[in-house]
């Protein structure tokens, strides 16, 4: 047994979906799911006034290669943001959607540049079904395989040969994620496909991402200003890719056609990076991904008060709990890409898994 899986026993189906019912009972009791008023209001008034701060900070320093320290904090400050409307977005803020929604829109759109209309359908799926193939998207990303299948798929022979050595290249992949993000969130909201309130997102877009690029290039110069730009959207996709992926990359994935009750299905393919309270503010509260897959809508504070109650009844129940730390999971994720591109690896391999395919 890997180290920080906690000890399983078989798990029979007839208990299988009446146990999340009683756990849900627990944290409830628990008061785990209480909004947190005063928590989120201090970061949804903080976050524009240092936002509004580092404008004004960028405009007086003006035009020298020292703005590029400011880009890398305007990189760490825009994922911040996200992840608050991340917060949002899961309705852990207000208790009204409408709220919700447009604390969602105003943090993700208007000051960030992500689409928060993009978002939800792309994130509802995941939580629906994560590392299901077919089903989640975070699996079925453009320049990374998970599955052998997708390795098969590469005809050309640069594709082949960026595929076997993709745990290599994964993070330095990230560099363009950012960039990634916004055009994914652009290509939805002018799309045909049915987005909320498209008009808003447009108007919102087009004030963030127009707006920021008019600035950087009225206050720097034209070669300065491009090299800002790289760096803030570089380390911006780095930041939010090492936020995202320890959660998931490397767990099991489930082929297309089983079928697990909710409790297994958001623990088993889920993983916890264990930190301290600054570990839980750099990553957004993802750092507890098991409890937020259970409970999506419960307040990123609670979530590590959850995290033993949560652990403690997977281990009586035989379900497997991940936790590791930080780094080690970034060896973690790279390993299994690598070994996925290499053709080394089943990623059917999970005994849990195979023991749902036989019943």
């Amino acid at each position: 047994m890997a180290p920080g899986i906690i000890a399983t026993k078989p798990r029979g189906p007839a208990r299988a979906e009446s146990d999340f019912t009683e756990l849900a009972a627990i944290v409830r009791d628990s008061g785990l799911m209480r909004r947190r008023y005063g928590y989120y209001w201090t970061k949804l008034v903080a976050m524009p006034v240092v936002l509004a701060a580092g404008i004004v900070a960028f405009i007086l320093i003006g035009d020298t290669w020292w703005q590029l320290f400011t880009a890398v904090g305007f990189a760490v400050l825009f994922t911040q943001i996200a992840m608050l409307g991340h917060d949002a977005a899961h309705r852990q803020i207000f208790v009204s959607g409408r709220w919700n929604d447009w604390i969602s829109l105003v943090l993700g759109d208007l000051l960030v540049g992500m689409s928060y209309g993009w978002w939800r359908h792309k994130h509802t799926r995941h939580h629906a079904n994560p590392n299901k193939i077919g089903s989640d998207p975070d699996i079925e990303l453009p320049v990374i395989a998970f599955t052998p299948e997708q390795v098969r798929a590469q005809r050309s022979g640069f594709a082949r040969w960026m595929v076997a050595h993709q745990g290599v290249f994964f993070f330095p992949i990230l560099l363009l994620e950012g960039l990634s993000l916004h055009a994914s969130g652009v290509r939805r909201v002018v799309a045909r496909e049915h987005v909320d309130r498209r008009w808003v997102e447009i108007a919102f877009l087009t004030l963030r991402l127009g707006g920021f690029v008019a600035l950087v290039f009225l206050v720097l110069s034209p070669g300065i200003a491009a090299v800002f730009l790289a760096v803030q959207l570089g380390l911006f996709g780095v930041y939010m890719g090492m936020a995202f992926a320890p959660n998931h990359k490397g767990m099991p994935l489930v082929p297309a056609g089983t079928r697990l009750d909710f409790l297994t299905r958001q623990v088993v393919m889920s993983r916890n990076i264990r930190g301290s309270k600054a570990l839980d503010v750099a990553m957004g509260g993802l750092n507890y991904q098991i409890e937020h897959h259970l409970f999506p809508s419960m307040p990123r504070p609670h979530l590590r008060r959850a995290a033993p109650i949560v652990a403690s009844y997977c281990e009586k129940k035989g379900v497997p709990y991940t936790v590791t730390g930080l780094w080690k999971s970034y060896g973690i994720v790279v390993r299994h890409i690598n070994r996925v591109g290499l053709g080394e690896r089943d990623p059917f391999d999970c005994p849990l898994i195979a023991q749902r395919q036989a019943v």
